[in-house]
């Protein structure tokens, strides 16, 4: 697995989108949705279906004797799902172009592999089960380690778990650079969907919240929200150049990111951060915001990855 990219390798027209199956509803959300995405761009849909044997010959090789049976039985299985979600994908578009993969490997493994050459990468997400129901899954450990555009399909609860398929186009914006690559992405899908963007700033990280009625001259002032709306529109005014056509709004918070970009969400066709925004420790590769919104939002999530890491 390589750790060093060049986004060149993501923009290829050669470059798939990759999307990971397993026979859940999360899945099938994901698959159609992927179908949809590499169908309006024109790009190969790579079904991907990851069996794990490697884990399950290490749990049972001692046991000879149901080994071959229990391989069978996977492998088969394995083969049914990518065979179902290849229907299933060109009942979104006939002419898809689409490839199916099972392998060996676990699931995170496969993904973040497969994304090293990807358009994109899109996972499932079911429920809106709490940080502890998700430690070690693959919806995290391939959001925090793949490479390229990761997005994380949620549906939203309020309309029967369907996925949004209207609404803004919204962007976390911070200022680090991996913050720069979520707004060149932001930008290029609100182009292509014909949807406003919603540029959200947050300055701070910090909860002033508690501080609400106080007069302290610790707490920002006016002043500073000027500046930051400054900071904001300078930020943006190369890619509205670029991308005329794209109507922006600007919105600008005093603190608490997660809340406001999750309200966001429930409007949203599209949700995109970066993957580590300024306050992330050094090695840290999914920050607290992108950690919350890939388990939390109403809407599908895309965590753009910096070409070098």
């Amino acid at each position: 697995m390589t750790s060093q990219r060049s986004d060149e390798q993501n923009l290829l027209a050669s470059a798939a989108v990759v999307v990971g199956v397993d026979g859940s509803e999360g899945a099938d959300h994901a698959l159609r949705w992927a179908a949809h995405y590499a169908a309006l761009r024109d790009r190969e849909l790579r079904i991907v279906h990851a069996t794990d044997l490697r884990g399950i010959r290490r749990v049972i090789g001692t046991y000879n004797v149901v080994v071959p049976p229990v391989v069978e039985a996977v492998e088969a299985h394995g083969k049914a799902v990518v065979g179902r979600a290849a229907d299933a994908a060109r009942s979104v578009s006939a002419g898809l172009r689409l490839t199916t993969m099972v392998s060996d490997d676990p699931p995170a493994r496969l993904l973040i592999e497969q994304s090293s050459g990807a358009f994109a990468t899109v996972v499932g997400a079911t429920g809106s089960a709490g940080t502890l129901a998700h430690l070690g899954s693959t919806l995290l450990a391939v959001s925090a380690h793949g490479h390229g555009s990761i997005v994380v399909v949620r549906p939203d609860p309020e309309s029967g778990n369907i996925v949004r398929d209207g609404g803004p186009v919204v962007v976390g914006v911070d200022g680090s650079r991996v913050s720069e690559a979520a707004i060149a992405a932001a930008f290029a899908e609100a182009a292509e969907r014909r949807a406003d963007l919603v540029a959200v700033h947050v300055w701070s990280d910090w909860d002033y919240g508690r501080f609400a009625g106080q007069d302290d001259p610790l707490l920002p002032g006016a002043c500073l929200e000027e500046a930051e709306r400054a900071i904001l529109a300078e930020r943006l005014a190369g890619w509205q150049e670029k991308y005329p056509d794209v109507q922006v709004w600007r919105k600008v918070y005093l603190s608490a990111p997660v809340p406001h970009l999750l309200t966001w969400s429930k409007s949203a066709q599209l949700l995109i951060v970066g993957s580590r925004g300024r306050g992330g420790l050094r090695g840290a590769l999914l920050g607290s915001t992108s950690n919350s919104l890939v388990q939390h939002a109403d809407c599908p999530v895309m965590v753009v990855h910096p070409a070098h890491r």
